[in-house]
């Protein structure tokens, strides 16, 4: 069996596991779902926006709840197309948190974020609508983080990062204030209970990933100090699984214009098969919560 093989079969026995359940689904309670929050460098590579699409079927199935999506690159597009995304998907309540004096990476790869973000109609109207009006006023995300993290029960969150640990980072070194009088670090450790990773490569020593090198002394702060349990799907899991060209351009097509298949379609000529280096991380975060529930394995 090859490689790409193994992995596949992993991940559908995964899937299907978490089908397989003594519980049935219907039954399942608002209480039951788990509370993630989503950093994201969404804008560089596309599957930053199918792992945003998967994580709102989940929250569809009533699987999670998405209590933020943190965005750890500088840009004005990134919490546009975000804004587009959750307005889209029937979400706009889900809060943004944006970054200052982050990793500039606008330029670094096509732009699928600046491209859906002006798509208009041929009477000069936006294609995809909006439900905010100034991004530039977005909370920064290490704050939004501790807003949201106060009210959240101990040990229930869930973060998982496809992207830069610059929030996480100045999350750590965050001191008490109106939302909690813990320290950035206490609060992680009060009410996080796994931080996922997609992040760095293992198999290679030869290969800076992408995430790890943007911004190498937050990466160091959250791997050494990070006070809960991490997990990381690292650059050699997502590159051996490839998410098909195909089912974008099928599978989506019940809807006429999608902001998901059009990032596709801006980020490189269809069709093409991509890595799916986020996704591995959103997958392992949610059926491993899904197979604690359904076998009380907690």
């Amino acid at each position: 069996m090859t490689e790409n093989k193994f992995y596949v079969v992993i991940l559908l026995f995964l899937i299907a596991l978490s089908g397989c359940t003594t519980k049935d689904r219907s039954t399942q309670t608002a209480s039951e779902a788990q509370e993630i929050i989503f950093e994201t460098d969404i804008g560089n590579d596309v599957d930053d926006a199918l792992a945003l699409d998967m994580l709102y079927k989940y929250m569809d199935a009533g699987d999670i709840n998405l209590l933020g999506i943190m965005i750890n690159k500088e840009g004005i597009y990134p919490p546009e197309y975000t804004d587009i995304m959750n307005t889209w998907y029937g979400y706009p309540e889900i809060p943004v948190g944006i970054i200052h004096n982050g990793a500039d990476c606008e330029n670094d790869a096509a732009n699928y974020a600046k491209c859906v973000s002006l798509m208009n109609k041929e009477n000069g109207e936006p294609i995809f609508h909006r439900s905010l009006k100034d991004y530039s006023t977005l909370p920064e995300a290490h704050i939004l983080y501790r807003e949201l993290l106060a009210k959240q029960p101990d040990n229930s969150v869930t973060i998982i990062s496809v992207g830069f640990s610059t929030n996480l980072a100045r999350l750590l070194d965050t001191p008490g204030d109106d939302f909690s009088s813990l320290t950035g670090k206490e609060l992680v450790a009060k009410k996080v209970k796994l931080l996922c990773t997609m992040a760095g490569c293992f198999n290679n020593p030869d290969l800076y990933e992408y995430n790890i090198v943007k911004d190498i002394p937050a990466a160091k702060k959250v791997f050494a100090e990070w006070p809960t349990r991490v997990v990381t799907s690292p650059f050699e899991v997502g590159i051996a699984i490839n998410y098909p060209g195909a089912s974008i351009e099928n599978d989506f097509g019940w809807a006429p214009v999608h902001p998901m298949v059009e990032a596709y379609k801006c980020y490189l000529e269809m069709p093409y098969d991509r890595p799916t280096w986020d996704l591995t991380s959103v997958l392992y975060s949610v059926v491993r919560s899904l197979l604690f529930q359904y076998f009380s394995c907690r």
